[in-house]
């Protein structure tokens, strides 16, 4: 079984992976990741990566995909991937059916965390993170507890990109970039809708059990 999960930042996307790795038994293919172990290996395409990367350009589709095609034909990941950051856009999306056809394998769910963009903007800029514990809290959905000395209002720091405006920023460039592919895995019947505005525990229920579904 391989899976896609798209969301907008904020939408517990990482966190949901992670659960669905862990109970299914899956492989979490992250593109950000591949890119950076390459970085770190040194290989002859990481230095590529890291030329790219530090010119404050991005990584073609032709690198991403070829990345992407390595881990696909290794036996042990054979039908047993999630796909995070891939793919971002209607070419990588045809792309990687055709990565997939080539190993005999294909997409058999596509999950869509749906959450507005007045929950992201809550999400994002509500956040900090105790300096002394690394709790992370929210103001709106979470608060720090009141009388906790380690939690207290002094240690909590929130990331210089944690704002409303960014918040704002990322929701549509990721709603305009995903769209058509959101179309394309539609047409295909693949693609289900997950309600991500509800808790952790119940996102990750509903999610579970549409992937039971599938599995039969």
């Amino acid at each position: 079984m391989n899976l896609i999960i798209f969301g907008p930042p904020g939408a517990g996307k990482g966190t949901q992976s992670k659960f669905i790795v862990k109970k299914f038994n899956l492989f979490q293919l992250s593109t950000g990741d591949l890119l950076r172990n390459e970085i770190k290996n040194k290989s002859k395409v990481g230095v590529e990566i890291a030329s790219i990367v530090n010119a404050g350009s991005l990584v073609s589709d032709e690198i991403v995909s070829k990345l992407i095609e390595s881990v696909i034909i290794k036996k042990e990941y054979n039908n047993r991937i999630i796909f995070d950051g891939y793919p971002r856009n209607l070419s990588q999306a045809k792309n990687l059916n055709s990565i997939l056809n080539k190993c005999n394998q294909k997409i058999d769910l596509v999950l869509k965390l749906s959450v507005s963009l007045e929950v992201i903007k809550k999400r994002i800029s509500g956040r900090s993170v105790c300096s002394m514990c690394g709790k992370i809290y929210n103001l709106y959905f979470n608060p720090a507890p009141k009388n906790s000395e380690c939690c207290s209002d002094k240690y909590l720091q929130k990331r210089g990109d944690d704002t409303a405006d960014v918040a704002i920023k990322r929701y549509k460039t990721y709603e305009k970039s995903t769209e058509p592919v959101l179309e394309f895995y539609k047409k295909h019947d693949l693609l289900q809708i997950v309600n991500g505005e509800t808790s952790i525990d119940q996102i990750y229920k509903e999610i579970s059990q549409k992937i039971d579904l599938i599995q039969g």
